[in-house]
């Protein structure tokens, strides 16, 4: 399972490469100009729209220097390479809870269980911290304090993680007093109310320069999530086709 995890996250990646290409890059081509006409606070690297936020965001430099690597390969070898290496590791975690959901949830088929996972872990490794920590392109953030936002992000995926497994088993003893739906209906409100809770404590980034173009913000922000989208969709229908193919002949209930 884990190789076949491991080969849907790289076809995911590729799907996802190709969404971020399209959609993702002219709004950091924009960002970039800005930035380097002295329209941000920040020197920032060229943003990849699929990686976390923070990965978005380097240290400033007081000189522009010379590009190590140059833009045409930063905006397509280096997008791919850090988009589909992010979806092959994806992959292989994903393999690994799915061997320990199937069978739990009831007598699913496997596609069924891997569409439920890949949703799940959509919700809650990324677009919940991505409604409290959104992407940022370059020319956004200020270079000191690179660390924090980083901790910051990153403390707020891990309690999503421990949140919603928390969730889930709660939900999954509730469900034998209250039945399947709801114990799952009140696992998923409890997660929504600890995780708002979360948000609401944790401190608020707003480092947007003054004068900053909405419209390309928002373009990058949209182009960011939409490739985590196509990628965890991708993720959750190659690898249940795939695990259908060497399931074990059994009756199972089809929904």
């Amino acid at each position: 399972m884990l190789v076949r995890g491991m080969l849907a996250g790289l076809i995911a990646g590729v799907l996802a490469t190709g969404f971020a290409y399209l959609f993702g890059e002219p709004s950091v081509n924009t960002a970039i100009g800005l930035e380097e006409s002295g329209g941000g606070h920040s020197h920032s690297a060229p943003a990849e729209p699929g990686a976390p936020p923070e990965a978005h965001e380097h240290g400033a430099a007081a000189e522009p220097e010379e590009e190590l690597v140059s833009r045409d390969v930063q905006s397509t070898l280096g997008l791919f390479t850090g988009v589909a290496g992010y979806g092959i590791a994806i992959g292989g975690l994903f393999s690994l809870a799915f061997a320990f959901a199937h069978g739990r949830l009831g007598p699913t088929r496997p596609r069924v269980t891997a569409a439920v996972l890949a949703a799940a872990g959509y919700a809650v490794v990324v677009l919940v911290p991505f409604l409290k920590y959104p992407a940022n392109p370059p020319a956004v953030g200020q270079a000191g304090t690179i660390g924090d936002r980083t901790g910051l992000y990153f403390a707020f995926v891990a309690i999503s993680l421990v949140v919603a497994g928390v969730a889930v088993a709660a939900g999954r003893k509730l469900a034998e007093r209250l039945g399947a739906w709801g114990g799952f209906l009140l696992g998923a409100a409890g997660y929504v109310v600890v995780m708002a809770l979360c948000a609401w404590l944790l401190p608020v980034i707003d480092e947007v320069p003054e004068g900053f173009p909405g419209s390309t913000l928002w373009t990058f922000r949209t182009a960011s999530i939409g490739t985590q989208l196509i990628l965890w969709t991708a993720l959750g229908l190659v690898f249940g086709a795939l695990a259908e193919k060497v399931a074990p002949k059994r009756a199972v209930a089809v929904v």
